[in-house]
C-alpha cells in the first residue's frame, strides 16, 4: 500500500457522504494505491452507520472507537492500523480539501518527512476560532523551536516510519510536526484551501486553550527531558536544595561563632523550605527515571480502544 488517508470524526452524519465522495474522486486521480481509514471517536449521531451505506470501495475501512477518546487517540488508532508507506491526515468537517492532497505528497518526494497543511485564508470566524490558533500556533513555534504557520491545520502528510513512532494522548496531535522533528524528522510547510463549514459546528473554541497550554508544558518537557527526567528534576532539585543548604550553613556560623539566636529569623524557614524542597526534586527525579525505565520493559500503552472494524466487501 502506498497511501493511507486517515479521517477522524465525531459527530459529522451531514458531512461525510459528501466528504468520502469527494475523497474518492481524489484518490482516484493519483498513480498510487490507496486506502482510506476512517475513525469513528465515539459518534453519537449515526455517523458511523450513515458512512457505512456510502461507501462501496474495498479500499476503506471504518474503525469505531468504544467511546470519544479525543481526537489524538482516533489518530493514533489510525496511524496504527494504515497500511502505507505514506499517511494523510484531514478532517471530516469538508472545511480541508482533498485536492491539495497531490500537494502535499509532491512535497514528500522532495524528500521531507512531514508536509503540513498551511491554511493561508481560513473561513472561520476570527475571534473565536483564528484568534486563539494565531497564539497558539507562535506560542507553539516559540517554546518548541519549530515555527510554522498553522499547527492546527489537520491536513497533513508523513512517512508513516517517522509518524508511527511518535507518542500521542492528550491533546499531542496539534504538536505532531514538533514531535516528529525531535526524532528528526524534515518538516516543511505548503498553503492548502480552506473552506467555509457547511454543516454541523466546531468542536474547538477558547475553552481549549487551557488544555493546549498544558500540554505544551508536557511537550516541552518530552522535547527536552524525556529520556533523562533526572537532568530536569536532578537540576532544579541541586540548584534550590544548594541554596537552601548554603542559608541554612550561614545561619550555622551565625549561631555558633556569632552567638546569636537564629530561632526567629524568617530567613532559617526559607532555607529550611528551599533545602527540603530541592530534596523532593531530587526524589522525584529518582522516581522518575524508575517508572521510565519500567515503561520500557513493559507493554506499550494505547490511548484508545477499538470497538470494531468495518470493511465493505463491495467488488472494486
Amino acid at each position: 500500500m502506498d497511501l493511507s488517508i486517515v479521517v477522524p470524526f465525531y459527530n459529522e452524519v451531514e458531512n461525510l457522504p459528501a466528504l468520502h465522495a469527494a475523497l474518492v474522486r481524489a484518490l482516484q486521480r493519483l498513480p498510487h494505491r490507496w486506502e482510506i481509514l476512517y475513525v469513528d471517536d465515539g459518534s453519537t449521531d449515526g455517523s458511523g452507520q450513515h458512512l457505512r451505506a456510502c461507501v462501496k470501495e474495498p479500499q476503506v475501512r471504518i474503525l469505531t472507537l468504544r467511546r470519544n477518546f479525543g481526537q489524538s487517540a482516533a489518530l493514533a488508532a489510525g496511524f496504527d492500523f494504515a497500511q502505507g508507506r505514506v499517511i494523510v491526515t484531514l478532517d471530516a468537517d469538508l472545511q480541508n480539501d482533498p485536492e491539495d492532497i497531490p500537494a502535499l505528497l509532491a512535497r514528500l518526494e522532495e524528500g521531507y518527512d512531514v508536509v503540513s497543511g498551511w491554511r493561508q485564508r481560513r473561513q472561520d470566524p476570527y475571534f473565536s476560532r483564528v484568534l486563539p490558533s494565531h497564539l497558539a500556533n507562535a506560542l507553539i513555534g516559540w517554546v518548541t523551536g519549530v515555527r510554522l504557520h498553522d499547527y492546527g491545520c489537520t491536513l497533513k502528510a508523513y512517512r508513516a516510519e517517522v509518524v508511527k513512532e511518535v507518542p500521542l494522548f492528550g491533546e499531542f496531535h496539534r504538536f505532531l510536526p514538533a514531535l516528529c522533528a525531535w526524532i528528526g524528522a524534515r518538516i516543511t510547510e505548503v498553503p492548502v484551501r480552506h473552506h467555509p463549514r457547511r454543516a454541523g459546528r466546531s468542536k474547538y473554541g477558547w475553552e481549549r486553550i487551557v488544555k493546549v497550554l498544558l500540554d505544551l508544558l508536557s511537550v516541552k518537557y518530552l522535547l527536552g527531558f524525556a529520556h533523562r527526567p533526572m537532568y530536569w528534576f536532578g537540576g532544579w532539585g541541586t540548584f534550590i536544595g544548594g541554596v537552601g543548604f548554603l542559608i541554612l550553613l550561614y545561619l550555622t556560623g551565625v549561631k555558633l561563632l556569632l552567638g546569636q539566636d537564629i530561632g526567629h529569623r524568617p530567613l532559617l524557614l526559607l532555607g529550611v523550605l528551599l533545602f527540603l524542597t530541592g530534596l523532593q526534586l531530587l526524589s522525584v527525579g529518582f522516581l522518575a527515571e524508575a517508572i521510565l525505565r519500567a515503561q520500557r520493559m513493559g507493554t506499550p500503552w494505547r490511548p484508545y480502544f477499538v470497538r470494531e472494524v468495518w470493511q465493505s466487501q463491495a467488488e472494486p
